[in-house]
């Protein structure tokens, strides 16, 4: 489920306490956002259960979404340890997404 991101602050927590986060950034206006998000959400509660998955509305949040360089809607960032590993803007398969995922997931998790 994602969890959304408020302030700044709430996110740096986030990837502080969590081992890996996946962040969700979106726009009101993105329709795409809204039909990949509920994919990117299932896939990743079913493929990796110990991910955070957390939600910034970029519109909303523009000092978050400019602190990790996001420009474009829909853009997904994977953290493992604190750290970028991951980044998907606009065009990409979910199946593309959990491969790459996974790959880190394991070494991390197994």
């Amino acid at each position: 489920m994602f969890k959304e991101i408020k302030s700044l602050d709430e996110f740096l927590v986030q990837k502080e306490e969590n081992a890996a986060v996946l962040a969700y950034f979106s726009t009101e206006a993105c329709s795409v956002c809204k039909v990949l998000k509920p994919k990117v959400e299932e896939m990743v509660t079913t493929a990796f259960p110990k991910m955070q998955l957390v939600y910034i509305k970029s519109d909303v949040l523009p000092d978050v979404a400019a602190q990790n360089s996001v420009f474009t809607a829909p853009t997904i960032v994977v953290f493992f340890d604190g750290r970028e590993t991951i980044r998907k803007s606009r065009a990409f398969s979910v199946g593309e997404l959990q491969d790459e995922i996974g790959r880190y997931y394991s070494m991390l998790f197994d």
